[in-house]
Parts: structure tokens; C-alpha cells; sequence
């Protein structure tokens, strides 16, 4: 049996607050007072291959975690044979894509969960109630379900790649919550190999094709949203560069990652463009001086009407910016030197409560003992959201990543009260709980076997 198991059995509370010890008097006041949830955190754990979650609580003037472990009713998956691929949050609602190791013969598909928090607007801020524990509201793993490996949120609603049906799953938080006979999606044809997608308006989606061969190269299909099935395809074009791996929407354009740069058209939403007609455009990301090759991106982020990735490696490395709503769009380049054999993550992005855009980006391992590190970028130093003034702010260091492949590396997640971050470190079993006010790692927790993917809900529970 793994050591870790028996840290999953208990429950960890862990103090972060340095504080003088306390009186016996004080010490019995403080037992009497009432924890109030911070921030639940789900994660994924690559070694039993399911989701766990916690709770940072505050109790008094400290902060304490909670380790719950078990989600109720995620399905045990096969340890060897099954990957917990993408998740990401709507709402209460978060879907989590299954793969296998057989071309989804064996078994694949998705979970989704109720975080049992409800989150309303009130005013400048959202109430927070912690009603129940993480639960399983639905689920499909098959040999139907295509090994999906990409999911994505655009306008409310998830899409997942099913990579060998040549298509995609459509699927709404409001279905899933109501569990209706259309909690299980539905499914548009477009895309094949390990696809990457952009929806926009509900009303269009582009998904690319990771092929190399003549016909099928650099392939992109358009989709039209209320054709579901395999007549959803509107119209294909190609690019001239094919290795697409990556795509977004932002401000009324979509972007493409293919093996040199970046190229973007502008979203055809009522669909009048053909393969003939559609314009792309490209934007270089530079070119490696030693081989000649051109730099690219595998995927984006965005940020209001800006869109981030990294590209390059050691001097060359960067994080580059795109104002998608510019007549003509441009790069932006911060350099982030970055040692051989450490590799630059796509960005995270959070607006703090005191207003501070950040984002953040790990230097993870791939060869060698490099110190790992989370590098923050201060996106608008001068807040007039025009974010070619970014700069580096800070270099973090945290615990060791395990990557293999596509897996294993770190991820960070926010609170929605913008005061915390939550960092997953798979090399050591840890998560980190970094404040964002002064940007400093306020306590370290031991959960056991490989976190990688995180995700956080809820801020500071409101009793009115």
C-alpha cells in the first residue's frame, strides 16, 4: 500500500499563520470559535486516477486545511489503462475529461461534479455558501465516447473534444444540474487526431486537425452549432503549416497554433465565408537562431480581450501578448529566461481583490535538477489595461513536477475573492497556498500521490 493512502484517511489541518504561543485561556477560547470557509480546492491525483478535494477554513485570526479526499460517486477508474485528461469549472459545475490507453476502446469520457457551492453577485462582490461536499451529478465512460483529451468553456457551456469520433461534445452546467435528457450534450462533427477547438457565439465552432498528411494537413473545420451530428461541417480551408495543436476565441477572432506562430481569421458567425473566400493571417513568434526553425505555441489563455501563450526556450523564452481586439493584431514579447532543461507553462491569469492583474507561469523540469519555479507577471502595471507594459515580478520556487508526456505538470487555480492561490506540486504530493497580496507561499500540505490538475471554487463563506 502507497504511504500516501494513510495521509488520504485522516483529517489534516494544518496551520499557516506564525503566531507567539498561546495562553491556556486563549487556547480554549480559540476551540470554541467557528471555522469559515476561505476556498475549496478539487484536484486531480494521477496515481489512483481520481478527483480529491479540501478546504482552506479560516478559524480566528489562522488559516487551516482540511483534506476530505474522496469525491462521492467518481467512478473507479483502471490506475494503468485510464488518464484524467483536461477539467475546468462553470459555475458550480466542473466537467473532467477520461482517456484510455486504446484509442477510447477500452474506456473514456467525462465526469462532471457539483462543487456544493453556491456563489451569487451582491453588489462589488459574491456571497459564498458552502452547502454540501463535492458529489457526482452525472457521467459517461464508454467505448462511444472517442478518447477526448481537450475540453473548453466558451459562452457557459463546456466542449469536449472526442478525438477518434471526428467531432465534439457540447455540453451545458444547467443540463447537467437538472439531470434533463440533455445532460449528456450534444455532439457536432468537426476536427480529428488530438483536436483543438473555438466556439463563438453558440453559434460557430473551428477544430483543427492534427494531421501531417497531403490531403488533411493543417485542416481546420468550420462547424455550424445548430446542425448537430455529422452534418455539422459548414466549410474546411487549410493552413499553410500543419502540427496544429492549440486554438481560441477572443473579441471576435480566432486563434490557431500550428507549427510556425500564429494565425487567427475572423469568427464567421452567420457563416458566409467558404473555403475559397476565408482570409487568415499570421503572426510570427520569431525563429530559433541555432536551427532555423520557427518558434509556436501549443496553447492559449486569455485575459479580457487579450490573448497569452509562451513559446521559445533558456534566453529565448517568452510569454507573448495579443490585443485580439486591435484592428491588427500584433506580438508582444516579455522575455522570461528560462534555464535549460526547465520549460515554460502556458499562463494562468487572476484580477486580485486589491485590483493587480497577474499572471503566472511555471518553469517546470523536463530533464536535468533545475530548481523549479513560479514566475508572476504584473500584466498592467500602470492599470490602464493596455498590457504591453507587463513585466516580472517575482520568481517563486516550488516542489518538483513529474512530467511524462502530457501529464504531471504543476497548476495553479484562485479563489474568487482574488486573495489566494492554490499551487499543485505532482513530484512531492503537496499543495501550496500562495497569498496574493504579497505574493508569498503561506503554508505547504502534504495530500499524497500526484496532484496536477486543480481547480478552486467559492471565496470567504457570507453569514449575513
Amino acid at each position: 500500500m502507497r504511504k500516501h493512502i494513510l495521509l488520504r484517511g485522516m483529517l489534516v489541518i494544518l496551520s499557516i499563520a506564525v503566531a507567539t504561543p498561546l495562553s491556556a485561556a486563549e487556547s480554549s477560547t480559540n476551540k470554541a470559535e467557528e471555522s469559515i470557509p476561505l476556498v475549496r480546492v478539487i484536484w486531480q491525483d494521477r496515481e489512483d486516477k481520481a478527483v480529491h478535494w479540501g478546504q482552506f477554513e479560516q478559524t480566528g485570526s489562522q488559516v487551516t486545511f482540511q483534506n476530505q479526499n474522496t469525491i462521492l460517486g467518481f467512478p473507479e477508474l483502471d490506475t494503468e489503462r485510464n488518464e484524467l485528461v483536461q477539467m475546468d469549472r462553470l459555475g458550480r459545475v466542473v466537467l473532467v475529461g477520461v482517456r484510455d490507453d486504446d484509442d477510447g476502446n477500452y474506456q473514456s469520457g467525462w465526469v462532471a461534479l457539483d462543487l456544493g457551492v453556491r456563489m451569487h453577485s451582491h453588489g462589488d462582490h459574491q456571497d459564498c455558501i458552502y452547502r454540501e461536499p463535492p458529489f457526482v451529478l452525472s457521467s459517461v465512460i464508454d467505448q462511444a465516447q472517442g478518447n477526448p483529451a481537450h475540453l473548453y468553456t466558451y459562452e457557459g457551456n463546456f466542449y469536449l473534444a472526442n478525438d477518434k469520433r471526428n467531432g465534439f461534445t457540447e455540453l451545458s452546467p444547467l443540463h447537467l444540474l437538472r439531470k434533463d435528457d440533455q445532460q449528456h450534450g450534444t455532439f457536432y462533427q468537426g476536427g480529428a487526431g488530438h483536436i483543438t477547438l473555438a466556439a463563438v457565439e453558440g453559434k460557430v465552432a473551428y477544430s483543427t486537425w492534427l494531421s501531417y498528411d497531403e490531403e488533411n494537413a493543417g485542416r481546420i473545420d468550420v462547424s455550424d452549432l445548430s446542425k448537430p451530428g455529422d452534418v455539422s461541417i459548414a466549410y474546411s480551408f487549410r493552413l499553410p503549416f500543419s502540427g496544429l495543436h492549440g486554438a481560441t476565441a477572443n473579441s471576435g477572432k480566432v486563434f490557431f497554433a500550428p507549427s510556425d506562430g500564429v494565425y487567427y481569421v475572423d469568427a464567421d458567425v452567420n457563416l458566409k465565408q467558404s473555403a475559397e473566400t476565408v482570409e487568415f493571417k499570421h503572426l510570427s513568434l520569431g525563429q530559433d537562431a541555432e536551427n532555423n526553425r520557427p518558434y509556436r505555441t501549443g496553447a492559449f489563455a486569455t485575459h479580457r480581450n487579450w490573448v497569452l501563450c509562451t513559446t521559445g526556450k533558456q534566453d529565448q523564452a517568452a510569454l507573448c501578448l495579443i490585443d485580439a481586439a486591435a484592428e491588427e493584431p500584433s506580438v508582444i514579447k516579455l522575455k522570461i529566461d528560462t534555464p535549460d532543461g526547465l520549460t515554460l507553462t502556458t499562463p494562468a491569469t487572476v484580477v486580485t481583490a486589491a485590483g493587480k492583474r497577474y499572471a503566472f507561469l511555471f518553469q517546470d523540469r523536463k530533464t536535468g535538477d533545475k530548481q523549479e519555479k513560479l514566475v508572476v507577471v504584473d500584466l498592467d502595471p500602470n492599470g490602464d489595461r493596455d498590457l504591453s507594459d507587463a513585466t516580472v515580478v517575482k520568481q517563486l520556487k516550488v516542489g518538483a513536477s513529474q512530467i511524462e508526456g502530457h501529464y504531471g505538470h504543476h497548476e495553479i487555480d484562485f479563489d474568487a475573492d482574488g486573495n489566494w492561490g492554490v499551487v499543485s506540486n505532482p513530484g512531492t504530493g503537496q499543495l501550496q497556498l500562495l497569498s496574493l497580496s504579497d505574493l508569498e507561499f503561506k503554508g505547504t500540505y502534504e495530500v499524497g500521490g500526484m496532484p496536477t490538475k486543480v481547480l478552486c471554487i467559492g471565496g470567504k463563506e457570507t453569514r449575513h
